[in-house]
């Protein structure tokens, strides 16, 4: 008698231990508020930065630290702004086919919660580049969400520049991005339209692509509008 008793014990504890762990494992869990989620800019020189030009990492740092969030940023590379570093996964004139080829890697080694996908230019209205784009940010986020499914991906609509005829197809390959998005009708895949009320002419230094400090601030406020809505608290 003591014996089944112990052996119906032992197996309730078994099937108690497996339910803890699938759920705790579940692809489905929504991220916590309440831990420290990590993040990973993916992107080229727009997210690096440069020595004549702002990254939106260090504004939305900012907001990210007033704020109730508890994020630490991630990557392979590092920024350095006034004295202040956040590391990231920046590729200074490369282009989304570059960044889908080694996801894989950075990934693995930084397998980040968040990640913010800003990538389209380095390419010329001659290549007729969009269909190139568009699959290889269908890799990247396959790749990570194969990797972790939980991620949680915001893909820009890519800032519009005046460097001309070079980035004619930048307003037709967001459209394609915000199409394929729509697509993939997955909500922790996110549309972030930081295309709309951008204007280069206000926005960026003298080469018309790069952003300046005020295109830097506009950049990381529409990423912090997207991230503090998914994670439901007040900014």
């Amino acid at each position: 008698m003591n014996r089944t008793i112990l052996t119906i014990s032992i197996r309730t504890c078994c099937i108690v231990l497996i339910a803890l762990t699938l759920q705790a494992c579940s692809p489905g869990k929504k991220l916590s508020k309440d831990k420290e989620l990590t993040l990973l800019g993916l992107g080229d020189s727009i997210t690096e930065g440069g020595p004549e030009f702002f990254s939106y990492l260090f504004p939305l740092d900012s907001m990210l630290s007033r704020s109730d969030h508890k994020i630490r940023f991630i990557g392979p590379r590092r920024s350095v702004q006034q004295g202040d570093t956040l590391y990231h996964s920046g590729f200074s004139g490369k282009t989304a086919e570059y960044l889908a080829k080694i996801i894989d890697s950075v990934y693995t080694s930084f397998p980040a919660d968040l990640i913010l996908l800003h990538s389209g230019h380095n390419h010329f209205i001659e290549e007729a580049p969009v269909n190139g784009i568009i699959n290889a940010q269908k890799k990247i986020i396959q790749t990570i969400k194969e990797k972790k499914p939980a991620a949680v991906i915001f893909v820009a609509a890519v800032i519009t520049a005046g460097k001309l005829p070079k980035y004619e197809y930048i307003p037709a390959l967001n459209t394609a991005i915000h199409s394929m998005v729509k697509e993939m009708n997955d909500p922790s895949v996110i549309f972030v339209d930081q295309q709309d009320q951008w204007d280069w002419n206000t926005y960026t230094i003298h080469d018309k692509v790069h952003p300046n400090r005020a295109g830097a601030n506009m950049i990381a406020a529409k990423w912090y509008a997207a991230i503090n809505k998914f994670l439901k608290t007040k900014p």
